[in-house]
């Protein structure tokens, strides 16, 4: 990576964005407690706290955390300090959340990785551990597009103007050799910008012909007669790149480091549960997605969604740095310095004393 370079500007619809209405965290709606009930009888807190405060997403790509959550095993690692959980819709609420200290540890995809960490000029998060890869997919109507071609003056989705999938479609659209104006979305092909919840209606009313999004919404449109007419994970090395990550507020970090590990402890815990036990994991990460959101997803969405989904403690910290150049790239960041993202320290620790292989930082280390 270069040296240290001035960043114009960042992800600038990012910083535009509304937060989440106010909820218990202050950012995202708070989870049950169920945890607290299950602390063992003479269990101590760790590094003196009364609690650590956990953030993820109500997606099955925060797999890891739904299954920690619901088994018990952050909990279990921290002892007599309280798991609190707040759960949230979006990535740059989550990112506010870390930076205001509403919360400690989050579970969040690399673009509001990268963009929280630039933003903040490299002083604020930490990346500690992957979570996941997979999950994303370009579903389509089958009935206005038969091929990859096809694309091409269609209506496509994503989630959010420079989320991860937006990037992702926009490059692989430039990729094509199709012009769009990632700003407006307006060009060859028309990128439409619609939340996750309500896509599924719009692909059902017809406004859509497709959309480039992770599970379940791709395994919803998929139930409504759509098609899946690329993976993402073909277009990777190895068919692997993030989709979630751990990360961490620095100043959390460097004080409670023994709490930092407790949650990493779980969390290769959990994906390593996860793996041995895959149906099983799949109804635990639902029965959490209920107790969070009212509302389980049924088996043809939750079936083949789970199966996209690869749980791993690698952060794949190459396809970080890919996915950046992406959105350099469509326009929509200047080149970022992302030396330092990364402190993989406690995660390969704790994958040591597991017996795994220790993982790679790509260089973007801490020095």
């Amino acid at each position: 990576m270069p040296a240290t370079t001035a960043l114009r500007r960042t992800l600038a619809v990012m910083a535009a964005l509304p937060l989440l209405t106010l909820a218990a965290c202050g950012y995202g709606s708070q989870a049950e407690d169920d945890d607290s009930a299950k602390v063992a009888a003479g269990a101590k807190k760790i590094d003196g706290l009364d609690s650590v405060r956990i953030g993820y997403f109500g997606n099955l790509t925060h797999g890891t955390a739904l299954v920690g959550h619901q088994k018990g095993l952050f909990q279990k690692e921290l002892g007599a300090t309280r798991a609190k959980y707040a759960v949230f819709n979006a990535g740059p609420s989550e990112i506010e959340a870390l930076n205001s200290g509403s919360i400690d540890i989050g579970f969040i995809g690399p673009s509001p990785s990268v963009n929280g960490y630039t933003k903040s000029g490299g002083k604020n998060l930490r990346i500690i551990s992957g979570s996941a890869s997979g999950g994303v997919s370009l579903v389509v109507n089958p009935d206005r597009i038969k091929s990859l071609k096809d694309v091409k003056g269609k209506r496509i989705a994503t989630p959010q103007l420079g989320n991860t999938q937006d990037v992702a479609f926009l490059n692989w659209v430039a990729e094509q050799g199709w012009k769009v104006d990632a700003q407006s979305g307006k060009g060859d092909v028309t990128v439409v910008r619609s939340d996750n919840k309500v896509t599924p209606d719009a692909f059902k009313a017809g406004s859509v012909d497709g959309a480039w999004v992770p599970e379940p919404t791709a395994a919803k449109l998929v139930a409504q007669g759509g098609k899946v007419l690329l993976d993402e994970a073909t277009l990777w090395p190895d068919e692997k790149f993030v989709i979630t990550n751990i990360i961490v507020r620095q100043q959390f970090l460097k004080d409670h480091p023994k709490a930092v590990e407790a949650v990493l402890k779980a969390s290769v815990e959990a994906n390593r549960w996860i793996n041995a036990n895959p149906d099983e994991a799949k109804a635990v990460a639902n029965k959490q997605l209920e107790a969070d959101s009212g509302k389980a997803l049924p088996a043809e969405v939750l079936d083949p969604a789970w199966k996209s989904i690869r749980f791993i403690d690698d952060p794949l910290a190459a396809t970080l740095d890919s996915q950046a150049e992406h959105a350099v790239k469509a326009g929509l960041l200047e080149q970022p310095d992302l030396d330092g993202i990364y402190d993989l320290t406690l995660l390969n620790k704790v994958l040591k004393a597991a017996g795994e292989p220790a993982v790679d930082d790509a260089g973007l280390g801490v020095k």
